[in-house]
Formats: C-alpha cells, sequence, structure tokens
C-alpha cells in the first residue's frame, strides 16, 4: 500500500489490515515540505503490522511546479474551488506507477492508497476516474496482466467524509496522533492550522465530535 503518513492514509493501512491483508508500506520520499509526514508514515508502518515499510527517495524538488516541492507558498485562504497550488503535478500517478511496480514484485495483487474524492482539495488524481483508468493502465503496463492476471485497487475512503474518516481512525485503534496532515509544518513542531490540508481535517473532527490531539499553531 500507499503509506503517505496523513490522516487518510493511516485509516486506509488500518483497514487493509482488518480485511486480512499482510502490509507492505510505501512511501515516497519527493523532498516535499511537509516531510515530517515520512515519520509519521515510519509510526503507522509499525503500528499496522506492516511486514516491510520501503522509504523510497525520488526529488521531485528537481520538477518544482507545487507548493509542496518549491518555495512557492502554501495558500491559507480556505479551501476554493480551484485546484489549488498545493496540487503536485500527477503525483499519484507516479506513486501508483511505483506501488504497482512492487507489487508485481513482490506477487502481490491488491493495492491499497487512500484517496477520497469528497473532502479534498479538487485534485484531478484523487477522482474515481483516475483509479478506474489506472487499474485498466496496470493490466497493459505489466507482465502479470499480460498473462491474464489482474490488480485490485482498493480506494476504501474513495467515498467517506473526513468526519468519517475521523471516526474510522477511533474504531480501528488508530491514534490520529500518529498521523501529519499539514502542508506547512512550523518551525516548533505544530501545524500550521490554516492550509487546506489542515482545515479539512479540523472541520472532519468538529463534525464527528472528537478531539483532534495535533497541535496547531492557529485557530
Amino acid at each position: 500500500m500507499l503509506l503517505s503518513g496523513g490522516l487518510d492514509s493511516m485509516v486506509c493501512a488500518g483497514l487493509a489490515r482488518e480485511a486480512g491483508f499482510a502490509v507492505q508500506a510505501l512511501t515516497i520520499d519527493y523532498n516535499q515540505r511537509h516531510r515530517c509526514e515520512i515519520d509519521a508514515a515510519k509510526v503507522i508502518a509499525v503500528e499496522v503490522g506492516a511486514q516491510r515499510h520501503v522509504v523510497l527517495p525520488l526529488d521531485l524538488r528537481q520538477f518544482g511546479g507545487s507548493a509542496l516541492t518549491s518555495d512557492l507558498e502554501v495558500p491559507k485562504g480556505g479551501v476554493g474551488p480551484d485546484i489549488p497550488v498545493t496540487y503536485v503535478p500527477a503525483r499519484n500517478l507516479i506513486f501508483l506507477s511505483l506501488t504497482l511496480a512492487w507489487a508485481e514484485a513482490l506477487g502481490a495483487r491488491d493495492i491499497y492508497i487512500g484517496v477520497n474524492a469528497i473532502d479534498y482539495s479538487g485534485y484531478p488524481d484523487c477522482r474515481p476516474e483516475f483509479i478506474a483508468g489506472f487499474a485498466e493502465l496496470a493490466e497493459l503496463a505489466t507482465k502479470a496482466g499480460a498473462e491474464g492476471e489482474r490488480f485490485t485497487i482498493h480506494t476504501p475512503l474513495q467515498f467517506f467524509g473526513k468526519a468519517e474518516i475521523a471516526r474510522e481512525a477511533l474504531r480501528l485503534g488508530l491514534d490520529p496522533v500518529m498521523s501529519w496532515s499539514c502542508y506547512d509544518p512550523q518551525d516548533d513542531g505544530t501545524a500550521c492550522g490554516l492550509c487546506d490540508s489542515c482545515r479539512l481535517r479540523r472541520e472532519g473532527f468538529t463534525q464527528a465530535g472528537l478531539e483532534d490531539p495535533v497541535r496547531y499553531a492557529s485557530g
């Protein structure tokens, strides 16, 4: 599974474990602004009993094009209708391709990813259409697919609101403090509280009637 270290990814890992899968976790270190999510992913991988956790370096700052991979400012004005500058060009396509490659090498045919099409910032690579298209591509791009084997892309949180995801974390016994959502970590180790990801997370916990244990610098 693709394990970012965020809340959605953590819950997705917990659901994979609950479904009886032996979890092999892949985290991409793409030199992102919020690199502390990598440390979160390491903690989560241990918590869900991952058999192996690979942290793969891939420096997307060489490309830039996003506030997460350049010095562009992370927007703090609230979630808007347009695709924000925190979108990383083709990120999930790149990451899923790497996950697929490892899955084929392992002989695994089930891939988990915590994408969400409801409480998200409009990223095109979180849409159900993208996941369906990638599943078809996986069959065309692999030896396993050419030999008639199918890969299943599991997106158990695809149509969950953030409040539902927060409740799932509680049900699965996963402490949300292990996860990291903020795009713009502060120097004192707190989450900014104002980026899209922080706003969506905080609103979700409020709607769920749950306390978010993450410390925020603002709000």
